[in-house]
């Protein structure tokens, strides 16, 4: 059973519609990510899970029981904002079982959940500060904890780690996922940020424009995006995306052998080799392990994604191959054709 339905889920305000018809199930004890820029939705959903916002049509259902017209206290769902939210004149034991103690829970019951989840999220020396004595990881782990402690089936996290410096934040996705899986809990997490979702994720659900566009595995969406959305919006740097006019890229004469309006080529997929096909490198990004090359083939950009240790140079004419199996073939409106093409040719 699902720990969590959507079905048939849209909000609009007046003329403004922020979802349609959403359909989606969240299996029990998995990592669930709702992903995709601003403006997309993915909060809406979260927030229509929560009970903080009311579907305009649609259902929610927990473990099979219709929770639509239920009050968010009710849902037992615990959720993290963004914005940490912790009681500056609390202290860390305060703000963690502030929520037990609204719902007067006996103190024997406060003390042991506290001393377990302090434990669990390595708070135990810090439970007599204030939030201001923090550092910002050590607050996220206290809003986190005040969610933890509430022993809630369904944690819903909208975008935690916004307010985290970058190597904090990737210490604290290995932090989160150890949690959730040693808790077995059943996680909704907001972000915008690929990497997130990739590092994180049982499932990703792919939002664009207030509309399910893939939902998947991460591996799924990066060798098998639905759409030319999907491609572009997974993977770093995204794949690259080559409109092709009958049966050649566009602007040259290099033949495609691909049903296709659009090839779909990942950046590391390419490779250089002799009898590849010809494109000048316009610049260069050296990454360290990687060299990222922008390059020119008829007359669109793409990128090439190869070993730190090769050189080039801008003007450099290059031969570019990529196996036929990498290729990915999309219609006109930017969806998936489940087809390879042969090796390409250029013109003898």
């Amino acid at each position: 059973m699902s720990a969590i339905e959507l079905v048939g889920v849209s909000k609009s305000w007046g003329s403004s519609t922020a979802l349609e018809a959403i359909n989606l199930r969240i299996e029990q004890g998995t990592f669930c990510v709702l992903l995709g820029p601003s403006g997309c939705g993915k909060s809406s959903t979260l927030r229509i899970m929560a009970g903080l916002e009311s579907a305009s049509t649609g259902r929610v259902l927990m473990d099979g029981r219709d929770i639509t017209q239920v009050s968010p206290a009710q849902r037992g769902m615990a959720m993290v904002f963004q914005n940490y939210a912790l009681f500056p004149h609390l202290s860390v034991a305060d703000n963690i079982t502030f929520g037990l103690s609204v719902r007067k829970t006996p103190a024997a019951e406060i003390t042991r959940r506290l001393k377990e989840t302090a434990a669990l999220l390595g708070l135990s020396s810090l439970l007599a500060r204030r939030p201001s004595q923090l550092s910002g990881g050590q607050q996220q782990r206290v809003a986190l904890g005040r969610a933890l402690v509430a022993q809630a089936k369904v944690c819903l996290m909208d975008e935690p780690l916004s307010n985290l410096d970058a190597q904090l934040r990737q210490d604290m996705r290995r932090e989160l996922r150890d949690i959730q899986r040693q808790l077995g809990l059943t996680v909704v997490y907001v972000t915008h940020d690929q990497s997130e979702a990739m590092s994180m994720a049982d499932q990703v659900v792919l939002l664009n424009r207030g509309r399910i566009e893939q939902v998947g595995t991460p591996r799924d969406l990066y060798t098998q995006p639905a759409s030319t959305f999907a491609a572009r919006f997974v993977g770093t740097p995204p794949m690259n995306l080559l409109t092709l006019e009958q049966g050649r890229i566009a602007g040259s004469e290099i033949a495609i052998p691909l049903d296709a309006a659009i090839l779909g080529v990942r950046p590391e997929a390419i490779h250089l080799h002799p009898g590849g096909l010809p494109a000048v490198v316009q610049s260069l990004e050296y990454l360290g392990a990687d060299l990222l090359l922008h390059c020119h083939i008829g007359n669109q950009s793409l990128r090439v994604r190869l070993d730190g240790q090769h050189h080039a140079a801008a003007g450099d004419q290059v031969r570019l191959h990529w196996s036929p199996a990498e290729a990915h073939g999309f219609d006109s409106a930017g969806q998936r054709i489940h087809t390879h093409h042969s090796p390409a040719s250029t013109p003898s």
